[in-house]
């Protein structure tokens, strides 16, 4: 069963795995949790910290690689509302990273045609950090290329509760009648509600839940797991997700198209 699982890197493969891409169902909006920096790290004995540098290397990899192939929609998990328990020292270093990424990359995403967006808790952070991040989003704001969603400060059940806030106080208004309420009401009170749902779910490091991500969006997304820690996680297992995610038969609860 473990086996169905997850993904097997020592696989031999015949034919290069971008040459195993259907260009033509590809996946719209891909969700990453981007889990394992820590553990990389402790494996290597080197400070966790290090791993959230590394983790940084991976995700710009990814994302070159997105634009590369014309995936329309990435959405990756940086920051939860529950990350806040963690060492201050670490909660420190991961907001600086935020925004030394934001400093060195952001030329780089304009170059690329990238539209950065940050979901979550965003005005709630550190210091200048959310006028950085909105500083970022401005910038972009026009690009029309790979949509580049960042989750900082992000939890999926405090999204929903929001939601549900604004809904209630819209009918309590009148600008909302109950027997109006579907779920296109509950999309547009999102973080995401100007995208389509998550179409393929990656989690690394082993770990096979959600975390609290995206748990509105992924309910009919494609679930695919690896061991492998996420400073280590290649293009080509990105692609790997992919091309599993094309041999699937996505049902959305009928029958077998097959």
């Amino acid at each position: 069963m473990l086996k169905k699982i997850f993904s097997s890197k020592k696989e031999k493969r015949d034919i290069s795995i971008d040459k195993q891409l259907d260009l033509n169902k590809l996946p719209q909006h891909v969700g990453i949790i981007m889990d394992g920096n820590g553990r990389w790290a402790t494996g290597k004995g080197l400070i966790r910290t290090s791993g959230h540098k590394a983790g940084v290397k991976t995700l710009k990899k990814i994302l070159k690689t997105c634009i590369k192939y014309n995936i329309p929609i990435l959405t990756v998990y940086a920051f939860s509302t529950e990350n806040w328990k963690r060492p201050m020292t670490e909660v420190n270093f991961l907001m600086n990273l935020f925004s030394s990424f934001l400093a060195e990359q952001i030329d780089e995403m304009c170059e690329d045609n990238v539209r950065i967006h940050f979901i979550g808790r965003v005005d709630e952070l550190p210091g200048n950090l959310p006028n950085e991040l909105h500083v970022a989003e401005e910038r972009t704001k026009n690009n029309t290329g790979v949509r580049f969603n960042v989750a900082v400060n992000y939890g999926g059940r405090d999204e929903i509760v929001t939601a549900v806030k604004n809904i209630v106080s819209e009918v309590q208004s009148g600008d909302l009648s109950i027997d109006k309420i579907d779920d296109k009401v509950i999309d547009d009170n999102l973080y995401t509600k100007d995208l389509p749902p998550v179409d393929l779910m990656i989690r690394t490091s082993g770990d096979i839940r959600l975390s609290n991500f995206l748990l509105w969006q992924a309910a009919y997304a494609e679930f695919w797991f690896t061991k492998t820690n996420w400073p280590d996680f290649s293009s080509e297992e990105f692609l790997q997700a992919i091309v599993d995610f094309q041999k699937r038969d996505r049902r959305f609860g009928g029958l077998s198209s097959k």
